[in-house]
């Protein structure tokens, strides 16, 4: 199967992907994974990449696509793969289906996992962090430490990163609603999207996931 996994900041997709691809059998694509690959192995695009992350400018779609392309075209991605982070826009969904049409090939469904606005504050926001080298991670609400403000495991102090603040959390979401949001419109109008509530333990959510590829 060729699946595209979209959702907001705090949906739980690299959780989802992670189960979704092993249930499947076939490779997880991550965005994230894609970079850091191609920089630490010093390739021309990762090369590029790196050349506008230094400059603190945001990598053209043409470069994003380019190693998406690399990855799909590897042997353990003939028969199908799972999409995490790509696409992040209209023009790359469209860049993607020109890429797939060149192959003879096309998606199956677009996973679309639901959580409301203040639900995914809450994940995020809530999120605390060990400063030991372990980083064990806390949540205030759903998993809280024993003592509030210290490591279970190691005693150490947990903080909040600052990019778990409620305000850049909300400015990470209205991004997401600018640039990622209308490729769900996009998707739906080809008929591939799938809707998934992401509330709940996340097996069930893999669950719901599973039975909705199913049908």
């Amino acid at each position: 199967m060729r699946i595209v996994l979209v959702g907001p900041p705090g949906a739980g997709k690299g959780t989802q992907a992670a189960f979704l691809a092993k249930n499947l059998s076939i490779p997880h694509i991550s965005t994230g994974d894609l970079f850091r690959a191609n920089i630490s192995q010093g390739t021309e695009l990762g090369k590029q990449a790196k050349a506008y992350m230094d400059a603190g400018d945001l990598v053209p779609d043409s470069v994003t696509i380019g190693m998406a392309k690399d990855r799909m075209e590897q042997p353990d991605a003939v028969h199908g793969f799972l999409l995490d982070g790509f696409p992040r826009n209209v023009s790359q969904a469209e860049a993607l289906d020109v890429m797939l049409q060149a192959e003879g090939m096309k998606l199956d469904a677009v996973l679309d996992l639901e959580v409301e606005e203040d639900e995914v504050v809450k994940r995020i926001a809530g999120r605390r962090i060990c400063r030991n080298e372990s980083a064990h991670v806390f949540h205030v609400t759903y998993a809280p430490p024993k003592a509030e403000g210290v490591c279970d495991t190691c005693g150490g102090e947990l903080y909040q990163r600052g990019d778990d603040s409620e305000a850049t959390v909300r400015n990470r979401l209205e991004v997401y609603h600018t640039q990622t949001e209308p490729i769900i419109d996009y998707y739906k109008a080809q008929g591939l999207l799938v809707t998934i509530p992401a509330l709940g333990e996340v097996a069930d959510v893999t669950k719901r996931a599973m039975d909705a590829l199913k049908k």
